[in-house]
């Protein structure tokens, strides 16, 4: 636990660090009004780190104790070094819970490959924690894009709505998609709270886009688990698809997203001329 004092050096700490910054060098517009104190206000640290303003407040007066996913949030924000980095997780009293070392990558289940293989015509993928991208059949990489030219390590469902053009353009509604991707997003993350690869993709997320800063303070919540999503591709034009994942029945956190037209449909008939132009090439990366 941490003491009256250390909370009281945090907090000076994180008012120290913010003076030091230019808005301009952490993506914030400038504003004609001038300002009363150097640096960024409390509320754009906030902004920055997706976390309420009220909290931020209690955090500076030493009046809360804050989370691991909070200080990495905070260190991409105050864009603190290695030592400022300890320093803060030191005064947090954080020292044994700082982010670790990445994960061992998530393996992929023999069931879901077979899955994949035998849907030749039908969009999937496999999504693993976070929404990471862990495989993916050719008639999925027709729709979206070619998965298997981004590093495995960036092969993020979320990470791709909010910062890949293709992805993004494809969407016809994408402020409703990416929004119910953030609600599931911060569904799963209920379950661990403390990982630091959550952490690092929500802090990178939410230094990139105001978008994402906004939605993933709303604490909303969405298993997403069906749905009807509008695309428009630059190759066959407008499609209608029923998105249905299924989780699977090991317990593990792998689903399977399906994305099925209505038969004799217009989207049907486009779904099938872009799947006929797909030439096969790898699902996932066999070295991870």
């Amino acid at each position: 636990m941490t003491s009256d004092s250390d909370s009281r050096a945090l907090g000076a700490f994180l008012k120290a660090r913010r003076a030091q910054l230019i808005p301009r060098e952490c993506g914030l517009a400038e504003t004609d009004s001038a300002r009363k104190v150097a640096g960024l206000r409390r509320e754009e640290v906030a902004q920055l780190a997706a976390i309420s303003v009220d909290y931020y407040t209690r955090l500076e007066q030493g009046r809360v104790r804050a989370s691991v996913p909070v200080l990495t949030t905070l260190a991409r924000a105050l864009r603190l070094n290695d030592d400022q980095q300890a320093y803060l997780y030191e005064l947090a009293g954080r020292t044994d819970a700082r982010p670790r070392r990445r994960r061992p990558a998530q393996r992929l289940r023999p069931a879901m490959r077979r899955l994949l293989d035998q849907l030749t015509e039908t969009p999937a993928l496999v999504l693993g924690e976070r929404l990471d991208i862990l495989a993916w059949n050719p008639a999925a990489a027709a729709l979206y894009t070619d998965f298997a030219a981004i590093p495995a390590h960036r092969r993020n469902y979320l990470r791709l709505l909010f910062t890949n053009p293709v992805v993004r353009q494809l969407h016809q509604d994408w402020a409703h998609d990416a929004r119910e991707a953030v609600a599931a997003l911060r569904m799963e993350a209920a379950a661990d709270p403390d990982d630091p690869d959550l952490a690092q993709l929500v802090g990178e997320l939410s230094l990139q886009d105001p978008d994402f800063r906004a939605w993933w303070a709303e604490h909303r919540v969405n298993s997403a688990s069906y749905g009807t999503k509008q695309y428009r591709h630059h190759l066959v034009g407008d499609l209608t698809l029923d998105c249905d994942t299924w989780a699977s029945p090991d317990g593990s956190v792998q689903r399977l997203m399906i994305l099925t037209a209505e038969p004799g449909s217009p989207s049907h008939d486009a779904l099938r001329i872009l799947t006929s132009w797909t030439t096969p090439q790898p699902s996932t990366d066999r070295g991870a």
